[in-house]
């Protein structure tokens, strides 16, 4: 459905996107993740026919996006941060201008502008001044004006910012909704988030793809990954030597400093490979070198930190 090769974009010197390829297929809903500065809303611009990249191509459904840019975005309903809406208009008066936008004929507009409403949940509130509606409806009608239309293909940026946890569900469930008919690609900052709704993840950071796979993946890759908190007290206890010595024993992936939870303590995260139990190893080394133990608490690596890992290994 949505093929990109090769996208670079650059403004002047910076390239906010660089070289970046992959493969969306119909159906398939699809988190794009990434730290402040990583691409997202360049790539998400560029795919809505806004701004063009310098290298590469975007085919839609088969369609050269420099070449068929009018037919590409007929197939594309793009809902931003902040939805456009014009708060002074009831919320039939700006879905009707916005099928005009989108070149739907006069004697269909009505139908198309039902149709969005029905799908939203928003036909109760149809004759109602946008300005009056709470943040949810709100964003239900921006929701709207990105269907209107009959789009195959949505682009959602942070759906769900600025709504309170009920707002939240509903908006999820919506997703969720439209999805069984449409292609999806949401932007969006929490992965509680990203793994209830997609199918599998896009990973940018400065502007590189870092990864792209299936959501059950990445959980399986975070499973794989076992996480030890070592807490000492700080009598006689040089943190540099102790990282370098547990990094040196095997199947550690990562050792590093975490902070102090109580005072005259610090604690450290090592990640272990799974199948490797360093417990015992870890424990000979604090008594062979008099370090204080005070805790050792096995924990398993979360979304959020393979996110992070993932990123900074990036970044490198």
């Amino acid at each position: 459905m949505i093929k990109v090769s090769g996208l670079t974009k650059r403004y002047g010197e910076h390239r906010a996107l660089n070289q970046v390829s992959f493969h969306i297929k119909k159906g398939e809903v699809v988190g794009l993740l990434g730290p402040n500065g990583a691409g997202k809303s360049t790539l998400l611009n560029i795919l809505t026919g806004y701004i063009f990249a310098n290298e590469g191509q975007v085919l839609v459904d088969g369609m050269d996006m420099m070449q068929s840019l009018i037919a590409v975005k007929r197939k594309i309903g793009f809902l931003p941060e902040k939805p456009p809406l014009y708060k002074d208009m009831t919320v039939k008066e700006y879905l009707l201008f916005v099928a005009e936008l989108n070149g739907i004929a006069k004697k269909d507009r009505h139908q198309a502008m039902e149709k969005a409403a029905h799908h939203t949940g928003i036909t109760h509130v149809i004759k109602r001044r946008i300005k009056n509606l709470s943040k949810g409806y709100c964003q239900r009608v921006g929701l709207s004006q990105a269907l209107i239309g009959d789009k195959e293909i949505l682009l959602l940026d942070e759906p769900t910012v600025g709504l309170d946890p009920k707002q939240i569900m509903d908006m999820r469930q919506l997703i969720q909704e439209l999805s069984t008919t449409r292609t999806i690609i949401i932007s969006s900052h929490i992965l509680s988030e990203i793994s209830v709704l997609c199918d599998s993840i896009l990973l940018l950071n400065k502007g590189h793809m870092i990864a792209h796979e299936k959501v059950e993946n990445m959980i399986k890759n975070a499973l794989n990954i076992h996480q030890l908190i070592l807490r000492l007290g700080l009598a006689g206890c040089d943190q540099e030597t102790i990282i370098a010595n547990i990094k040196c024993m095997e199947g550690v992936l990562d050792t590093y400093l975490v902070g102090t939870y109580e005072s005259n303590t610090w604690d450290y995260s090592i990640s272990v490979n799974k199948g490797y139990d360093i417990r015992t190893q870890l424990v000979a080394l604090c008594h062979e070198k008099n370090y204080p133990l005070l805790m050792l608490q096995p924990t398993v690596l979360t979304l959020e930190e393979m996110f992070m890992k993932l990123t900074e290994e990036g970044g490198a």
